[in-house]
């Protein structure tokens, strides 16, 4: 679990991006601090609307990157349009999509849910932790120490909360928990398959995305989650299997329990199922261990299975995790790492969203967007701006179908075609 410290500058849609990255990161089991000196990462949301404004975000900027001891994350409108500035003024952060915030703050770790975690209604979006726990032993990972082993409460169980969900009024169901690949493994049984299946079958018109699952607990039922995929139009074809590494050394050191082989047969068993889906990952940068053939081996596994969602983390220790023991690489060294593995992932990903455009995709609008847009998911959950929105009379929970006429870089841009179907 993360400290996090957060700064929001400019009009109502950076507040509106910066309560969506806290509620996120909150849901994760992570707690705010109103000290950036006592933060594990600070976020600072941006604005560039006058030039003075653009000083005053670099001042900010390099005070926050002296007073927090762990990372700094830079993310809103200067962020995106100005990112180099920053880098420029010698400021050591990552610059990042709003989107991408929570993920990074993870540190690579699974997400956490508290004891008290249950299901919560946001506008049409609800949201399923199924279990709790996880079966890793990862050597940086502190979420362990908070959440013990899987604890996986009954498919009808879940499936009920679900139907209760969908009754309030939602629209999209995220399945969420540390690892939902192990859901009913502690019992020996691979649950998963069967919970979606369940799910799917309930009555209304929604979809459902699934949460972060580990390679080791996807690999073995690969074949049969991707088949439960190819079978139900309610399944965003998503799947966020975060493989860390492209080394297995490093994946040993790690604690990771599985190799680069499995990741790939799971990657290839969606590809042969899926002919439109999407492929989320993570990676750390600078474990204390990666050589530079190391990382080499992980730009060369982000080139060859082409995620279309990528999240990049340089290593940072966590108290009381064996890694924390480990000699750390320079500042210097993961800075180089993380830079490069961004850029590759920018090209990948821009070339994901660019091959889209002129397609048509059938969006569930979930979120505001600035000024009068809205933001939903395509069939494979790759997030689709629609500017204008609310003047062409469109709503949260409403499907429709768009072409996509342009992106940027890490979401698209979509122009409505056809009628759509209202909330109910």
């Amino acid at each position: 679990m993360a400290r996090y410290h957060i700064e929001t500058y400019g009009c109502t849609s950076n507040r509106g991006e910066s309560q969506a990255i806290e509620r996120r990161l909150r849901q994760g089991g992570h707690y705010p601090v109103d000290d950036p000196s006592r933060a594990d990462v600070a976020i600072l949301n941006t604005c560039t609307v006058v030039e003075k404004t653009e000083r005053n975000m670099l001042r900010r900027a390099a005070e926050l990157d002296e007073e927090t001891p762990a990372d700094l994350v830079i993310t809103g409108c200067m962020a995106l349009a100005q990112g180099e500035a920053f880098d420029d003024a010698a400021v050591d952060a990552e610059i990042l999509h709003w989107d991408e915030v929570a993920e990074y703050v993870r540190n690579g770790e699974c997400p956490t849910a508290t004891p008290d975690t249950d299901v919560v209604l946001d506008d049409v979006t609800g949201i399923l932790p199924i279990a709790r726990g996880c079966l890793s032993d990862c050597s940086y990972c502190i979420t362990k120490q908070a959440t013990g082993t899987i604890d996986s409460p009954p498919v009808e169980e879940n499936v009920q909360k679900a139907r209760e969900l969908l009754d309030a009024g939602a629209r999209e169901l995220r399945i969420t928990g540390q690892d939902t690949g192990v859901y009913g493994l502690e019992n020996g049984e691979r649950k998963l398959p069967e919970l979606l299946t369940r799910i799917c079958e309930l009555p209304g018109e929604f979809r459902v995305r699934v949460g972060m699952a580990n390679p080791k607990g996807v690999y073995g039922m690969h074949e049969e989650l991707a088949d439960v995929f190819a079978e139900h139009d309610e399944l965003y074809n998503f799947l966020h299997a975060p493989v860390q590494s492209g080394s297995d050394d490093v994946l040993v050191d790690m604690r990771r329990r599985h190799r680069t082989p499995e990741f790939k047969e799971i990657v290839a068993a969606f590809d042969e199922r899926l002919e439109y889906w999407t492929l989320a990952t993570d990676f750390i940068v600078g474990f204390p261990t990666e050589t530079d053939a190391d990382f080499q081996q992980s730009l060369d596994l982000l080139r060859d299975v082409e995620p279309e969602k990528v999240n990049v983390t340089r290593f940072s220790k966590r108290p009381g995790t064996d890694a924390a023991e480990l000699d750390g690489l320079g500042g210097t060294i993961k800075k180089e790492r993380s830079s490069a593995m961004t850029d590759l992932k920018m090209d990948v990903v821009g070339a994901a969203h660019d091959a889209m455009v002129g397609e048509e995709h059938t969006v569930l609008l979930t979120q505001d967007g600035t000024e009068d847009s809205l933001v939903g998911y395509d069939e494979a959950h790759r997030q689709v701006a629609i500017p204008e929105a609310e003047s062409m009379g469109l709503e949260l929970g409403d499907f429709v179908d768009v072409e996509i006429t342009g992106h940027n870089t890490v979401y698209a841009l979509g122009e409505p075609i056809r009628a759509v179907a209202k909330t109910a």
